[in-house]
């Protein structure tokens, strides 16, 4: 699946970050939550960051990580 490919509400800006091989969040308890090949992002008002990946999962993390770290090509992308 390709970023073009997701279907999402018309409601819900989501961009592209699919230069990421992955990315893990770290809340505290050393709990780390990794995403295989993310494509798409989307920032809540809430700070809750709403992900699509490759194989088409949807995934919801909740704000309150601590750390944030990718592995992209380039590495920051806007």
């Amino acid at each position: 699946m390709q970023f073009k490919d997701i279907n999402i509400d018309a409601n819900l800006k989501f961009h592209d970050i699919s230069s990421e091989e992955w990315r893990e969040y770290e809340f505290d308890g050393a709990k780390i939550i990794r995403i295989e090949k993310p494509i798409a992002l989307n920032i809540s008002k809430t700070g809750g960051h709403r992900l699509v990946d490759s194989a088409g999962i949807s995934h919801y993390v909740p704000r309150g990580w601590k750390h944030l770290s990718w592995k992209a090509d380039p590495q920051f992308v806007l």
